[in-house]
């Protein structure tokens, strides 16, 4: 699009589908890689890009050429089916619903990548769902405590 000039820092972060922890250390890296291909192959920039074995956390530099539901989307279906065709996971594989998507300016930007960096730190002091709900509070996000992610019943 000529003439139109944006700065969009979003932070995805969703879960494995019932938050199991199947996100193997062997192989998140190449999962990392995955997607930040489909990340830039729709033209956006892949800003940081980390995952615990139950979630993960993406920092994207965001084009206003395509929704932001159709982005995870798109990152979530294609990097379930690579997990599943390269056989990682002993178990079937896939996300769960919805996701949480948070803006930050630009002078934010540092210090959500080192979050995002530190997830493995970060995490010996805190567990996914109380970070989650963190960010859901601080961010100001009304939210339905059924409709957060799931652990299998």
């Amino acid at each position: 699009m000529p003439n139109t000039y944006t700065q969009i820092h979003l932070q995805f972060v969703f879960a494995v589908k019932y938050r199991a922890a199947l996100i193997d250390r062997s192989w998140k890296g190449d999962l990392h890689k995955y997607i930040t291909a489909i990340i830039q192959a729709e033209e956006h920039k892949m800003l940081q890009i980390n995952s615990m074995p139950d979630h993960i956390h993406i920092l994207v530099g965001l084009r206003p050429t395509q929704a932001i539901s159709s982005l995870v989307q798109k990152v979530k279906t294609e990097s379930s089916k690579w997990v599943k065709d390269k056989g990682l996971c002993p178990m079937p594989f896939a996300w769960q619903e919805g996701y949480g998507a948070f803006s930050y300016s630009k002078s934010h930007v540092e210090s959500v990548v080192r979050y995002i960096q530190n997830q493995e730190i970060h995490h010996r002091k805190q567990t996914f769902l109380e970070e989650y709900l963190a960010f859901l509070k601080a961010f100001e996000v009304e939210y339905e405590e059924r409709y957060i992610f799931r652990e299998l019943e």
